[in-house]
């Protein structure tokens, strides 16, 4: 798993920047946090509330894509990103990137998201977001080969049972 390129993937409040965070520690990748790369309009619209189109979305995907092309290989190590990655569109676009790229979906009851969004006070994104993401999202297909992280439990179970999975997955 030393050049995996792994993207965290699920709505806002599922966790993802502290999964993510986690699964690179151990496994001694580089971690991004895929919403740094957002534009500043994107933020903006985000925070005010404004749910991102499919064009807002482009050019963030695009900086994810390039950042997970110059991961790959044995030598450049791999990487462990952040993306909610909603639709499947949006994954095909980071796959073109990383023919390789391994899902990690982490998903969740609406009401256990909500929760965390409400207590969430150090993110631009409001948790009036949350409906407009889970409309959105196409949960991955069995074709993607998505790892599911089950919310509800504690980071370190959900980390530990995804380096089991990601193990017992590779060549």
């Amino acid at each position: 798993m030393g050049s995996a390129r792994i993207v965290v993937m699920g709505v806002s409040g599922s966790g993802k920047t502290t999964v993510a965070r986690a699964l690179a520690q151990a496994l001694k990748l580089p971690f991004l946090e895929g919403d740094d790369l957002h534009p500043p309009d994107n933020i903006a619209r985000m925070a005010a509330g404004v749910p991102l189109t499919d064009a807002d979305r482009q050019v963030w995907l695009a900086a994810i894509a390039m950042r997970l092309a110059a991961a790959g290989g044995r030598r450049r190590g791999g990487l462990v990103v952040t993306c909610s990655a909603l639709k499947r569109a949006y994954r095909d676009q980071l796959r073109a990137a990383a023919p390789d790229l391994q899902l990690v979906f982490l998903h969740g009851e609406s009401g256990l998201l909500a929760t965390r969004l409400a207590a969430r006070r150090d993110h631009y994104m409001p948790a009036s977001m949350l409906p407009s993401q889970l409309a959105t999202l196409e949960p991955p297909g069995p074709d993607e080969r998505a790892i599911v992280g089950d919310v509800a439990q504690t980071p370190d179970t959900i980390v530990a049972a995804l380096l089991r999975q990601l193990q017992a997955s590779s060549p």
